[in-house]
């Protein structure tokens, strides 16, 4: 309400250039890395070690040929850290230009996603724009969570229910993101925190802790969990449709 009062409906959008044009490659990345890396795991370590442990001449069947529930978790986590190389620097520039609260542009620091990043860099070379890059990579490890259950997910509902594909992938999508954030949230509190911070010597928060603690100190446990509502109500809807759209183009590519 306040942030509708002072910049009106515009000042809700706030840092969306750079997640509108950053989340195609994002996204792009993540899920063809997780596709890579699901065939990469199943092919090198789990389909061996499943028939090392068969007795000679007896083949595996359809569904020991699957990748495992923990290898879609670790695939989750690599696609996590490979990804993170392009997010980093778009969520930095983002979260920058979302805690600008002048109400006035002109008074602003930061014009827009390219100024913004062309003054990082100016000020702090790469290093500066990738400010925050330990964090994401952290924050990303929480991708162990979202990718394990959805595959938790897709097979409780192959296996109870008689949804078409489709409505699989939308349910356990939503529910699989959900997973992801209870767990992966006040991770990403300290993250935007530290992406908030000055840069240079005056830093606040030279290291992860540093942060996690005075959220701490400032808050108390309840400032981990600060915005988690909207971001769990957004959660389910996006993740559900993306997903949809996901595993229907990889269906058809198969055919």
């Amino acid at each position: 309400m306040q942030t509708l009062k002072k910049e009106g409906p515009q000042g809700l959008y706030k840092g969306a250039t750079p997640p509108l044009v950053g989340w195609m490659f994002m996204d792009s990345l993540m899920l063809g890395s997780l596709t890579l890396y699901r065939k990469l795991l199943n092919q090198n370590l789990f389909l061996p070690y499943k028939i090392q442990r068969l007795p000679q001449g007896i083949p595996l069947s359809a569904d020991d040929q699957k990748l495992p529930t923990i290898g879609h978790a670790i695939a989750g986590v690599m696609a996590g850290m490979t990804v993170s190389f392009i997010a980093a620097p778009v969520e930095h520039v983002k979260a920058r230009l979302q805690v600008q609260y002048a109400a006035d542009k002109s008074k602003r620091l930061y014009s827009g996603p390219i100024d913004c990043s062309r003054k990082i860099l100016s000020q702090h070379g790469i290093k500066g724009l990738y400010h925050g890059l330990g964090a994401t990579l952290l924050f990303r490890t929480f991708f162990f969570f979202w990718w394990g259950s959805y595959d938790v997910f897709n097979r409780w509902f192959k296996k109870n229910t008689k949804l078409s594909d489709p409505a699989i992938n939308f349910w356990a999508g939503g529910l699989s993101a959900q997973v992801f954030w209870i767990t992966s949230y006040p991770s990403d509190v300290v993250k935007q925190r530290i992406m908030t911070d000055e840069l240079g010597e005056k830093r606040r928060f030279p290291r992860w802790r540093d942060a996690a603690r005075t959220i701490y100190q400032e808050t108390g446990w309840k400032g981990y969990w600060r915005g988690f509502v909207p971001c769990f109500l957004r959660a389910f809807p996006a993740n559900a449709m993306a997903l949809v759209a996901f595993e229907g183009v990889m269906r058809t590519l198969d055919k």
